[in-house]
């Protein structure tokens, strides 16, 4: 299903390569430690907009790349060393602010894939990594995995959603540790802040993020497409919230997947989930 795209610094697992109702983005610049460039993250968001029309896929998971050569990460944020695109100045503002903008689009449009998105983390997330994993619905993480917004290090901004995305997960407070003093964070602490939702021991990862993503790959594809859109846009207004779920009730009231819980209700047997 993704024949006709070739990309350079991301790979996709489809369903029929992993036998179940996901997809699987892994960010593949190894050597790098999944640095991130402009290339990179248009590439997650062509492969996500074909993900959308794709009814095998029900959920995907955007991760690093399993085939690590240093260390493993999801990602350590942008790659530094990599030439800016062309007409950019890093020493004109404009010219900054417009390149920052570049980077936006592409997290704008991860945060609103109106599929279940999960962060899957093994090692790294730092700078802009740390920022994607903010625009997706979940995070599993390794307990080896590393959190940071360490820009402030370099004297450089966060500017990537990490002041806006980081402050509404887990709090204004917390967020100003993260972004004044540079500190790295485990996957521990991060769980305990709320940022990190499903914690694995490393040997038991690969395992976990299989899981849970199989279960949401099976799931009612109406009722989680309806509550993504009222948690990630009904909650900025809580009367308007309240109006997107009752949208939401009246459209999975008449879903095939309803149809099939309540027969399978009756019939003392599984749904079968398997279309909108």
């Amino acid at each position: 299903m993704f024949h006709d795209l070739s990309f350079e610094n991301i790979t996709i697992e489809t369903p029929s390569d992993i036998e179940s109702n996901y997809a699987i983005i892994s960010i593949n610049r190894p050597d790098r430690l999944n640095a991130l460039t402009i290339p990179l993250v248009e590439e997650i968001s062509t492969a996500l907009k074909r993900c959308e029309l794709e009814p095998e896929i029900r959920a995907v998971v955007l991760r690093g790349t399993k085939n690590y050569t240093k260390k493993p990460a999801f990602s350590v944020g942008a790659d530094l060393g990599n030439a800016y695109p062309k007409g950019i100045k890093p020493n004109v503002p404009m010219h900054m602010s417009y390149f920052i903008q570049m980077f936006h689009r592409e997290f704008d449009a991860y945060n609103e894939f109106s599929k279940p998105l999960i962060a899957a983390v093994d090692g790294f997330a730092l700078g802009g990594g740390f920022e994607i994993t903010l625009t997706c619905d979940f995070v599993i993480a390794s307990k080896r995995s590393l959190f940071g917004l360490t820009e402030i290090n370099r004297g450089l901004f966060p500017a990537g959603g990490g002041t806006q995305r980081l402050a509404k997960k887990i709090g204004i407070s917390r967020a100003f540790r993260v972004l004044y003093f540079g500190e790295t964070f485990s996957a521990e602490q991060m769980f305990k802040w709320g940022h990190v939702d499903f914690l694995a021991n490393d040997d038991q990862f690969e395992e976990m993020v299989h899981e849970k993503v199989k279960w949401l790959g099976n799931a009612p594809t109406t009722a989680l497409f309806s509550m993504k859109k009222c948690l990630k846009y009904g909650t900025r207004c809580e009367q308007l919230g309240l109006i997107m779920e009752q949208l939401g009730a009246g459209i999975n009231s008449v879903s095939h997947d309803r149809e099939e819980a309540k027969n399978a209700f009756a019939e003392k047997r599984a749904p079968q989930y398997k279309r909108y």
